[in-house]
């Protein structure tokens, strides 16, 4: 009975074998960025960014159908220029940068879902805006497993100074020539794993696998280190349970594996040692 529910769906057919690999490359890669995003408290810009992409990979889809490659490329060049585009805003106007990401995001979700709309079907929309793990093909998982080579060796090299920068950014550059460049590396890494992410899980929920999983790991531990490893664990369970209740429930693959990683989410909420019910047992002590 457990092999054929947890195990016999990933062994029978291609597609679940797909979307497992994808999701837990994914994992791999996303969750230790999504860990520096929070401890950066830009957790919020990157959700803006998740959305910036979307009109480039609208451009990709007007020009070329649903294919891969120009989809990404267009999602990076949107990503880049919404960044700087904010970036300039609150650099040379009194607006600050929250503000401005906003502002550049809604305008470009807007836009997209306009573009998308103008010659596509509902359907594509929808594959544009929530993804479809289940039907990702080699191309999209060749795409995913680059980014997560890139990014787990940009993680190695720079581990260190980009924890640095966490911490305290100032300092880290009044001290070190790699402030800056660790910064836009940072970002690199942001956008450059939502484009992966769309594929799977669409502009909309693709920074949920970089947030909900390093946020339940923040309940349990104050390394790093340890959160970052632990925030992959929670991506990669929550793929697995994400993608059988999929099969067995009949449910949309990309929000069952976001809602699984929401009930890690709450679980630690509540019964971490740093969550809501242990806290207030050491306080009624």
């Amino acid at each position: 009975m457990l092999y054929e529910t947890l195990i016999l769906p990933f062994v029978e057919f291609g597609f679940m074998q797909r979307a497992l690999f994808g999701a837990f490359m994914l994992s791999l890669s996303a969750c230790p960025v999504g860990v520096f995003l929070m401890l950066r408290r830009m957790s919020l810009t990157g959700d803006a960014m998740a959305h910036a992409i979307l009109p480039g990979a609208a451009a990709g889809f007007l020009l070329y159908g649903l294919e891969i490659i120009p989809m990404t490329i267009g999602g990076l060049i949107a990503g880049v220029v919404v960044a700087l585009g904010a970036g300039a805003v609150a650099r040379f106007t009194i607006q600050k940068e929250d503000a401005s990401m906003a502002a550049f995001y809604l305008i470009s979700l807007s836009l997209g879902v306009l573009m998308v709309s103008s010659r596509g079907s509902s359907v594509d929309l929808m594959h544009v805006l929530f993804g479809t793990v289940l039907a990702l093909n080699n191309d999209a998982l060749i795409l995913i497993a680059m980014v997560s080579v890139m990014t787990l060796c940009a993680l190695g090299l720079f581990g260190r100074a980009l924890v640095a920068e966490c911490m305290d950014p100032l300092f880290f550059r009044s001290v070190s020539r790699l402030g800056s460049p660790v910064h836009f590396l940072f970002l690199g890494l942001v956008v450059t794993n939502l484009v992966a992410g769309f594929q799977a899980l669409g502009t909309l929920l693709a920074v949920g696998l970089m947030i909900l999983p390093a946020a339940g790991a923040r309940f349990w531990t104050q390394s790093v280190a340890t959160m970052c490893l632990l925030s992959v664990a929670i991506g990669l369970f929550s793929s697995a349970v994400g993608l059988l209740l999929s099969y067995h429930a009949s449910l949309p693959s990309g929000p069952a594996i976001m809602l699984s990683a929401g009930s890690v989410y709450f679980f630690s909420v509540i019964a971490s040692p740093r969550g809501l019910l242990l806290s207030h047992l050491r306080r009624s002590a």
